[in-house]
């Protein structure tokens, strides 16, 4: 069974990485394929709170990504937690990942073991500039206005999700036909980047089309012996269904 404060942790978790990758990629119809960040640089800062969160949502955007922090323990937290790629101990060693990585629009998210100040100041002095910045450091995103029948749409299970997400996962980018080729990137990675801090629980942003078919069949997967819990919340209202697996034991979940 999964612990309920780890449940909602990961809730917590995964729907900030959401708000930053919508905030990050571009506006749906500015591009014509595929809409990534490839090539791009994002500087996160420490990687603590907000700043892992955002970390994620650029790999997920497909951009590289830079942070720095002196804390060890926060650097083998990032490490552990899989939101760094590499630990490296200078500026210098994070180029050679970083331009490398970029020159294949490749996403990768590097660590320097220092304190972010000594390497922004490294970074200004040999004319080291971010694509991207968090979002309290400038004017870095997107802000297109949500669709109005904008839909949030969560699924997790109970138990044994190493068994179960990846089946419903691999659902969700079935129903993601027709929608915004944003919606599609983030259905086919954010399970890899997420990991397993979100391990229980996804979630999406889609209009109510994709939920409604999503979720008219989701339970039927398996036979219904998947633990599953679906919920739905867009302007006005939320839904929530429990299949019959699902663990009626713990009520906070």
């Amino acid at each position: 069974m999964i612990d309920p404060t780890r449940y909602s942790a990961e809730y917590r978790f995964a729907l900030r990485v959401l708000s930053f990758y919508a905030r990050l990629i571009p506006p749906d119809g500015e591009v014509s394929t595929d809409p990534q960040l490839g090539g791009s640089l994002l500087y996160a800062g420490e990687p603590v709170e907000d700043g892992r969160a955002l970390i994620v949502a650029s790999n997920i955007a497909g951009a590289a990504s830079l942070c720095a922090t002196a804390d060890e323990q926060a650097q083998k937290q990032a490490v552990r937690d899989g939101i760094v790629d590499f630990l490296v101990t200078s500026l210098d060693e994070a180029l050679r990942i970083l331009k490398n990585e970029i020159r294949k629009r490749a996403p990768v998210a590097v660590c320097i073991a220092a304190a972010p100040a000594q390497i922004e100041s490294q970074m200004s002095q040999r004319g080291v500039e971010p694509d991207l910045r968090r979002p309290s450091d400038g004017e870095p995103v997107n802000s297109s206005p949500a669709p109005v029948d904008v839909a949030l749409v969560s699924w997790s299970v109970s138990s044994a999700p190493a068994r179960w997400m990846p089946k419903l996962d691999a659902f969700a980018l079935e129903c993601a036909g027709g929608t915004p080729a944003s919606t599609r990137r983030w259905l086919q990675m954010s399970p890899r980047y997420l990991g397993r801090l979100a391990q229980s629980i996804h979630l999406v942003l889609a209009d109510r089309r994709f939920a409604t078919r999503f979720m008219e069949s989701a339970m039927e997967l398996e036979d219904g012996k998947i633990p599953l819990k679906l919920q739905v919340s867009y302007r006005g209202g939320c839904e929530e269904f429990n299949s019959p697996s699902w663990n009626k034991d713990d009520s906070s979940l």
